[in-house]
């Protein structure tokens, strides 16, 4: 996810907005496909050959999902002007680069472990929760004000997620859930909070693909020294499995990518976060209807708590609080 200010002066001239929600949308279908693929390669429902195949782990999913993207991004960038298309000043490249280890690299693996461990509607709906942290976070830096609205939206969150996870323990109702699987969709959610709050000033100033290219660089960098080359040729991952890790990088990454940024063309920022809530009710329906993954009806009412919050975060409170708005951009 990423933290969006809404710029005025670049409104493009010729808008269409159903065109824009449409690209927003198939973005966000293509999210809900990638959390669906990471969970049946966990559990084993997705079957890429006859053999028995190591299994993949969360690890290795979140490396090679960047590093392949990297490869594939990098020349598109530097092969029409040069590395002039990339180049950043060393303190917003030293930006990119926290951004993209306690950004993307983090968010990204915990995510996924949070997929593995429960189920994709807990960790989408957990993850989803980022932009009420970063709104807690804005207001106790007295950057925003407190009103109604907002104080609305973290209830809303609050409830929610203690629904989806039965935390309040409603009867017939029981869910298994694993605790660090937990945690760990906790933790990508404050990873994605972190990454809106660290990444408002760089992207308010430079174009997404360029940030993007510096974050996924560092995020690729960080995964060589935690998990080197030796130890995944170690793992001996078939021919299929690595087919598999390239084309999941290319939907859940670049594919997206340039369907929601090609949709911020046609729409403002805020109303495209707006559609862009339809991530996690395509990724639980996916999972649903693919995977067998079963919502109780107080989950789904959650996950609605959840999904109206995030609502009621990006709208604009009355004249000239555009401003204050809080854009949250996925980066799943």
């Amino acid at each position: 996810m990423r933290l969006i200010i809404p710029d005025k002066n670049q409104k493009s001239p010729h808008l269409h907005p159903l065109r824009g929600y449409f690209f927003i949308a198939s973005a966000a279908f293509l999210w809900g496909i990638s959390a669906a693929l990471g969970r049946a390669v966990f559990t084993g429902k997705l079957l890429l050959s006859n053999a028995s195949l190591h299994p993949i782990d969360p690890l290795v999913l979140s490396q090679t999902r960047t590093t392949f993207s990297l490869l594939v991004l990098l020349p598109i960038l530097v092969g029409a002007k040069g590395w002039q298309r990339i180049k950043l000043p060393a303190r917003d490249l030293a930006s990119c680069l926290l951004l993209g280890i306690f950004g993307v690299a983090v968010s990204n693996y915990f995510y996924y472990v949070a997929i593995q461990r429960t189920n994709v509607a807990t960790a989408i709906i957990v993850q989803y929760t980022a932009p009420v942290w970063v709104l807690i976070y804005v207001v106790a830096r007295g950057q925003q004000r407190l009103t109604p609205q907002k104080v609305a939206a973290v209830a809303l969150t609050v409830t929610g997620i203690a629904l989806v996870i039965n935390l309040l323990g409603a009867k017939g109702a029981a869910l298994r859930l694993d605790s660090y699987g937990m945690i760990a969709a906790l933790l990508a959610s404050f990873s994605f909070a972190f990454y809106n709050v660290a990444g408002h000033h760089i992207l308010a100033r430079y174009d997404r693909w360029r940030v993007l290219v510096w974050t996924f660089t560092a995020a690729a960098a960080f995964w060589l020294i935690v998990n080197p080359p030796w130890k995944i040729a170690a793992a001996h991952y078939a021919p299929a499995q690595w087919l598999f890790l390239f084309a999941f990088s290319m939907i859940s990454v670049l594919g997206p990518f340039s369907l929601y940024f090609r949709g911020l063309q046609h729409l403002e920022p805020t109303r495209a976060i707006i559609a862009s809530c339809l991530e996690p009710v395509f990724s639980i329906l996916l999972a649903a209807l693919l995977l067998g993954e079963v919502l109780r009806p107080i989950q789904t009412l959650g996950i609605v708590f959840v999904l109206a919050a995030i609502v009621i975060v990006q709208r604009p409170e009355g004249a000239g609080a555009e401003k204050e708005v809080v854009a949250v951009e996925p980066i799943e």
